[in-house]
């Protein structure tokens, strides 16, 4: 079993039915999904950075990467409706939770400068999206085969009613927020 569904089954369940004194333990506050996105806006000229992307990103996840697509036409930036523009992945269960626990303890505390991550980015349904510069703080990336940085985009989706109650639950799995 992975670690951090371990210590949510253990731990955290208990504290969050216990804090905002719920009834029924299917009420408390769970993951549901964690998306993580590349836009490889410069995939329209070359179309090997987007296979790099989606290989960099299938070596992240442990998941192969879907090729997402222009939804508009946008002549400034020569891009097509339909063009290949990025790739993603949507990770549940097990590998959810294998990839988290990676990014909390190893992958952020890489960046330099890192006091933690913001608290002000949940929506209101209690969804929190953290944007990363650079695919490098992840261990399964070789840095010799990168020919460019690439950013991502990675939702982590809850079942929370609220931000307060998603934010204890990240809070309480090791997330690391700063100030």
């Amino acid at each position: 079993m992975a670690r951090l569904l371990e210590l949510y089954k253990n731990k955290v369940l208990p504290e969050l039915k216990e804090k905002f004194r719920h009834k029924n333990p299917m009420a408390v506050s769970r993951l549901v999904k964690v998306v993580v996105n590349m836009g490889v806006g410069k995939a329209i000229e070359n179309r090997k950075i987007l296979e790099d992307a989606q290989k960099h990103l299938g070596l992240i996840t442990g998941q192969r990467p879907v090729a997402t697509k222009a939804k508009k036409s946008v002549a400034g930036f020569n891009l097509r409706e339909g063009n290949l523009i990025g790739c993603k992945v949507t990770l549940r269960g097990r590998r959810m939770y294998e990839f988290l626990d990676r990014l909390f303890n190893v992958a952020l505390p890489r960046l330099r400068d890192f006091r933690g991550i913001s608290p002000r980015s949940f929506d209101e349904r209690g969804n929190y999206t953290l944007g990363l510069s650079e695919q490098i703080i992840f261990p399964e990336v070789n840095i010799e085969d990168i020919e460019f940085t690439q950013g991502m985009d990675i939702t982590i989706v809850t079942s929370g009613k609220s931000k307060e109650e998603s934010k204890e639950l990240l809070r309480l799995l090791g997330a690391p927020f700063g100030e």
